[in-house]
């Protein structure tokens, strides 16, 4: 599957109380299709060394980088001809834009709120998308978000340079340790 250049912004992680929130929505970024992934709030060193451990292991090269201003990145973002979706409870439903996102040629910033999320966020967004208008995890509305966006084909994305690779079983437990030269 060709993949789509779709970017993760999560907006004011504080490693304290988010770090295992921001670590799963990442790793979910990395395993449904997303390139890369920026983070705004506090500069967190050994969130990023996690998500790159993994991508070392599992395969493909998708990152994180800390962004100290998530309006600049925003606003950068837009001014050099790309989209953004913000995932909220308050936006439109997904079935209502989904086609409409999907056929748009932009690389796409898919922002993914933390605390409070600020007005701006909204204001900025060229879609304010719900999975559901009920009180939902931001990691659950990023998969559901991705699997609608790539249709299903992000569920059979295999990452060539993986040192480690699941088999697949009806019981049990089986990892592969490949020979890589990463």
């Amino acid at each position: 599957m060709k993949r789509r250049k779709v970017y993760i912004l999560r907006l004011n992680h504080r490693p304290q109380r988010d770090k295992r929130v921001t670590t799963h929505l990442f790793l979910a970024a990395r395993a449904l299709g997303a390139t890369r992934g920026f983070y705004s709030g506090e500069e967190d060193e050994k969130l990023q060394r996690s998500i790159e451990k993994v991508s070392k292991s599992w395969g493909g090269d998708f990152k994180i980088s800390y962004v100290s201003n998530w309006k600049k990145k925003m606003t950068e973002w837009k001014r050099e001809g790309g989209e953004i979706v913000h995932l909220t409870m308050y936006g439109l439903p997904i079935m209502q834009v989904i086609d409409q996102i999907r056929n748009s040629p932009n690389s796409l910033l898919i922002v993914v709120g933390g605390p409070k999320v600020p007005r701006k966020v909204y204001e900025l967004a060229d879609w304010n998308v719900s999975v559901t208008s009920q009180p939902h995890s931001e990691i659950s509305a990023l998969a559901l978000f991705l699997h609608e966006l790539f249709e299903g084909k992000e569920l059979s994305i295999s990452f060539e340079d993986a040192q480690m690779i699941v088999v697949p079983q009806a019981k049990g437990k089986k990892v592969l340790k490949l020979n890589s030269q990463r």
